[in-house]
């Protein structure tokens, strides 16, 4: 008989325990600091009706992209991320949530395009966004990015500084208005700049769209910074202003960490006003690791009231995978999961050792048995070494007679007999 293939399927990830441990670790700490600044924890289905998931009107080019499938005369698909299912949410109990709302989603999302490094086709995605009803405060903008660069630093042990560039859709928006430039070309101008960093003549291409002088006055934002549009117009003016109480804000809640970039553009035409990406300090050849930015018209197609947000995502398992596969992560601290190896030495032992196990764990010490009990000592500690066990605990006729246990170092070699309280005590050491 032919064997059935053991790796998982093309975009599917699989980890090993103590890359795993570390990856859980990541994530308890990273939703801690948004459970501890007031985010709600939201759970939704993987799955939706295809109909909430797309519109009608684009649905050849993004059914290229998800996994649909059909039960009876219902089609659905399994969601590609976190902001439509939020958007259903929100309209779905607009009378039960208080606003502004905050809620954070750390979930498996999944998209049919064909995988490659750092793209696959299941991965965890973490949403945290704040949405008001008709308005909504620049000042949560601040309060996103601050949150996302404490979730950030609650893992740099393993990920290392990072760095949120800044930018503003809307000081685009008072530029290119400056500048006269029609609709069209004002979306060419938004594309090249988002693409800048990738282009090899920037000014030049920018020349072949929109001429040029306003390429030239274009460029002038990053040779001469954003104030070089200072009192040009009352738009720009605000948009200048924005940009820098914004970042006062930032700094008045200890975000040493940002800058001000207007390449930074975020790729979704739905951002209105400040967008941000965040940057690995160590590895910036990932590029960005999450980001956002304000956006309007969340739940647009489910509700008529209107709902203001700004949101951040992060490529959590992109993040993660990509440092775990390189071996940027040292693992150590991940490689001695058990504190105690429970050895049994005899069947007449086996009584004796599940009440010293129930104890250890009651004790919050992670415990794990070898319940071969016919087993010769030499397997048994052989299994404790494996296991990468900080202990051995060995139950044998003398330790049960005397009501001791004998406790071994796996580091040191160092073994003595003890009560079960000072076993206790040793390995809380």
């Amino acid at each position: 008989m032919d064997l059935k293939p053991t790796k998982p399927m093309s975009g599917f990830i699989e980890l090993l325990p103590a890359q795993q441990r570390c990856v859980d670790e990541c994530a308890a700490r990273m939703t801690r600091v948004l459970r501890t600044a007031g985010f709600n924890h939201l759970d939704l289905p993987a799955i939706e009706r295809a109909e909430v998931l797309t519109d009608k009107d684009n649905w050849d080019e993004i059914e290229t992209q998800m996994f649909l499938f059909q039960k009876g005369d219902t089609k659905m698909g399994l969601r590609y991320d976190g902001t439509v299912g939020l958007a259903r949410y929100v309209a779905g109990h607009m009378n039960d949530l208080v606003f502004p709302f905050r809620a954070y989603q750390l979930a498996r999302n999944y998209r049919g395009e064909r995988p490659q490094r750092g793209r696959y086709r299941e991965f965890y995605q973490m949403d945290m966004d704040i949405l008001g009803v008709g308005e909504l405060s620049q000042n949560y903008d601040a309060e996103v990015v601050a949150t996302l660069a404490r979730v950030y630093e609650s893992v740099s042990e393993f990920i290392g500084p990072t760095i949120v560039k800044i930018g503003n859709r809307r000081y685009w928006n008072a530029v290119f208005e400056y500048l006269n430039m029609d609709d069209q070309s004002a979306r060419s101008a938004f594309i090249l700049i988002d693409k800048k960093d990738k282009l090899d003549d920037f000014v030049g291409a920018l020349c072949d769209v929109v001429g040029e002088k306003n390429a030239n006055e274009i460029n002038k934002v990053f040779t001469d910074g954003y104030k070089y549009f200072l009192n040009k117009s009352d738009n720009l003016n605000s948009a200048i202003d924005e940009l820098d109480s914004f970042m006062n804000l930032l700094g008045v809640m200890g975000i040493k960490n940002a800058e001000i970039d207007l390449g930074i553009m975020r790729g979704h035409a739905y951002y209105t006003g400040i967008v941000f990406e965040f940057f690995l300090t160590r590895f910036p050849e990932l590029g960005a690791i999450g980001g956002g930015g304000r956006y309007d018209g969340l739940v647009s197609k489910f509700s008529k009231t209107k709902i203001v947000g700004v949101g951040a995502a992060v490529g959590f398992s992109r993040l993660m995978v990509a440092l775990l596969d390189d071996d940027r992560i040292d693992l150590t601290s991940f490689m001695h999961p058990v504190d105690a190896a429970v050895l049994v030495m005899g069947a007449g032992c086996v009584v004796r050792a599940m009440a010293v196990v129930a104890q250890l764990r009651a004790a919050n010490i992670v415990a794990v048995p070898y319940l071969d009990a016919n087993k010769k000592f030499k397997n048994q500690i052989e299994f404790a070494d494996k296991i990468n066990a900080r202990f051995s605990v060995i139950i044998g006729e003398d330790e049960v007679k005397n009501n001791v246990v004998s406790i071994k170092n796996m580091q040191t070699g160092d073994q003595q007999s003890v009560s079960l309280d000072g076993a206790i005590s040793i390995m809380g050491e």
